[in-house]
Parts: C-alpha cells; sequence; structure tokens
C-alpha cells in the first residue's frame, strides 16, 4: 500500500539519510564548520528520535523525523555548508 509505512520503508528512508550523513561530514565548505556541525547535531538527533519512536512502533513518527533528518541534510547543501554533487541524495542546485 502506498500510504503505509512499513518497516521496510522506514529501513529504506534510515539508509538513505545515513548514507547521506555520512556523505555531508567528509564535505564540509572551509569556513562553514560551525554550521556543519549545529546541522550534524540536528540530523542526529532526529535520527535518533526516529530510531525511538520506530522502537516504540510508531512509524508515522519515526518517518517525519527522519524526514526531518534529511531536510537539515539538504538546507546544508542548499546553503553552501556541504560540498557534494550528488542528486539522488540531495535537493542540489
Amino acid at each position: 500500500m502506498k500510504n503505509t509505512i512499513t518497516k521496510q520503508k522506514l529501513e529504506k528512508y534510515f539508509n538513505l539519510t545515513t548514507k547521506a550523513l555520512k556523505i555531508t561530514k567528509k564535505n564540509i565548505i572551509k569556513g562553514k564548520e560551525n554550521y556543519a556541525k549545529e546541522i550534524i547535531d540536528m540530523v542526529e538527533n532526529y535520527l535518533s528520535d526516529a530510531r525511538h519512536f520506530e522502537k516504540n512502533k510508531d512509524f508515522v513518527n519515526s518517518f517525519a523525523a527522519i524526514n526531518y533528518a534529511h531536510g537539515w541534510l539538504d538546507s546544508g547543501v542548499r546553503l553552501d555548508v556541504f560540498n557534494v554533487n550528488d542528486d539522488k541524495l540531495f535537493t542540489i542546485k
């Protein structure tokens, strides 16, 4: 079903966001380290929240938290905090 959040769907998006996070950590633009730290902290917090919700079988809030996490990464890319070029993982210019 398209309107159902399954454990498999959560894992797909956990993997996607975790991969994107690893890439951004390696591609911080010089001089933007403080901004990057703030963004990375927020991403890690949202991913932690998502795992907490998943553990409690609250898949809707887990999925929402994953998407917030990835949104933080995308905003960092758009604001030139991270230098990435993968248009499959990020919303790039």
